[in-house]
């Protein structure tokens, strides 16, 4: 099972709903996912405009957790400014706290990250916050109380899969909440991969989105996902330098 604070989850696939050219194709990705979490952008999302149709209106809500984000702040104060909206609409307390320093990259602004889990903890959320593989930051944002973190494998969007996957082991082997590796997976051997670091869960959003069969796409991350977990938990055989038979000579006839 994967704990997230007072949460429990028995899939370890975390699904973005940005980026979908079709509902209905959305809808068909999230049941092929086996997701039980699905992430979106507050500011993106206008509760009031009821006819206008988004996500909601295509899933059961009570078949999934819904775990708003603050993408498109740029400051600490902003971020707990979406967080609250979107606890003041009834979504959920559970915030991916996104807040980005680089227009380029986009990559996250560490110092505004760390205020803004901060300020939201004081509030009460649980706050997953969205990091770079940052050891120290990591390991400072769980000291602070934060209910799980979220390094980035690469830039958003990027699909350049694991660029660093020391510092993620390093993140991996010294957290004690979940890892959940977030940004830049594109395949399912990229989701396997995480996981056979130990990752907790993976988020994924514009590697099954963007893909050309976004339903297909979606059923293979998840088996991705679940053959990494697998593999992690069943331990795999070390690494050795040279050869080893994999049939002993012992007791075999000499001739």
């Amino acid at each position: 099972m994967l704990k997230i604070g007072e949460h429990v989850f028995q899939s370890r696939l975390l699904l973005g709903t940005g980026k979908f050219d079709d509902l209905e194709v959305q809808s068909q990705a999230i049941e092929a996912s086996g997701t039980e979490v699905l992430t979106f952008a507050v500011r993106r999302l206008n509760l009031e405009e009821r006819n206008k149709k988004h996500f909601l209106d295509m899933v059961d809500l009570d078949r999934y957790t819904l775990l708003p984000n603050t993408a498109g702040a740029s400051t600490a104060e902003e971020a707990v400014r979406i967080a609250e909206l979107a606890r003041a609409s009834g979504l959920c307390d559970m915030i991916k706290v996104e807040v980005i320093g680089d227009g380029i990259t986009l990559l996250p602004d560490p110092i505004e990250t760390y205020k803004a889990c901060e300020m939201l903890l004081h509030k009460g959320f649980t706050v997953l916050p969205y990091i770079s593989d940052d050891v120290i930051l990591a390991k400072r944002l769980q000291l602070l109380g934060v209910h799980a973190v979220m390094p980035g494998a690469s830039p958003i969007g990027s699909g350049k899969g694991i660029m660093n996957p020391y510092n993620l082991e390093v993140i991996i082997e010294q957290a004690v909440v979940p890892v959940i590796v977030d940004a830049g997976l594109r395949s399912p051997s990229d989701a396997a991969r995480a996981m056979e670091m130990g990752a907790d869960a993976v988020l994924l959003n514009t590697a099954v989105s963007g893909s050309g069969y976004p339903v297909d796409m979606a059923k293979a991350m998840r088996l991705g996902v679940e053959a990494g977990r697998l593999a992690y938990e069943a331990g795999m055989i070390p690494v050795k330098r040279y050869a080893a038979a994999s049939s002993p000579a012992e007791g075999m006839i000499h001739t």
